[in-house]
């Protein structure tokens, strides 16, 4: 059997956590990458002009930053990109940043990877059955994962894993639709007999809606 990739194992252990693994791992490696990049780039003149044309993170990426004891680092990026804010404001006229947020731009390059990853080869046909496995053990994508991957493959994506998500939409759905009727006045005995799970189906469906784990 041919060795397994990388990011088989990443995925494996991703699948072993509630929640959407893409998700999972994207949470992991943006962080890996933001503590990279104050690490290892803070002094590199073209990263940080890219940074700056991009006007910094997005807000969910620059609250990461909160979280890093490297105040220098962080300073040093938010001075140049405070100074062109402060630049606009006094000529009354905002510049288009060309730019995405680098954090944004490596989670879109790290999600296509293990959609594409998932949903096409992989090493050999028997790991390619055992990824099937644990998968469909997991809670399987988020809303706006599977998105992703609808627009990445279309009608190329696998029956197995088609057919997976969707059973999952669609028992969400149905569970939903239960809550919600269960709830109306009166009903008070049909509501208690829902699972306590199921009388909080309310927050699964906003998390699988959303997506990410941050």
């Amino acid at each position: 059997m041919a060795e397994k990739h990388v990011n088989y194992f990443a995925l494996q252990k991703a699948c072993e956590n509630k929640g959407c693994p893409i998700c999972r791992i994207i949470d992991e490696r943006i962080d890996r990458y933001i503590d990279g990049m104050l690490f290892e780039h803070i002094s590199d003149r073209t990263f940080r002009a890219q940074y700056r044309e991009a006007g910094g993170f997005c807000s969910s990426h620059a609250k990461i930053l909160l979280n890093y004891r490297d105040g220098l680092a962080v300073a040093i990026l938010g001075q140049g990109t405070l100074d062109d804010y402060i630049h606009d404001f006094k000529k009354r006229k905002m510049r288009r940043y060309k730019q995405l947020c680098p954090a944004c731009a490596e989670q879109q390059r790290i999600e296509k990877e293990f959609l594409t990853f998932i949903a096409e080869g992989h090493d050999d046909a028997t790991s390619d059955q055992e990824l099937r496995e644990f998968f469909c053990k997991s809670d399987g994508l988020c809303v706006p994962h599977y998105s992703q991957l609808v627009k990445i493959l279309g009608r190329k994506i696998p029956k197995w894993l088609s057919n997976f998500q969707e059973d999952k939409f669609s028992s969400l759905i149905e569970r939903t639709k239960r809550f919600i009727d269960y709830s109306a006045w009166g009903k008070q005995k049909e509501f208690a007999s829902l699972s306590e799970e199921d009388k909080v189906v309310w927050k699964e469906l906003a998390s699988i809606l959303r997506g990410q784990i941050q």
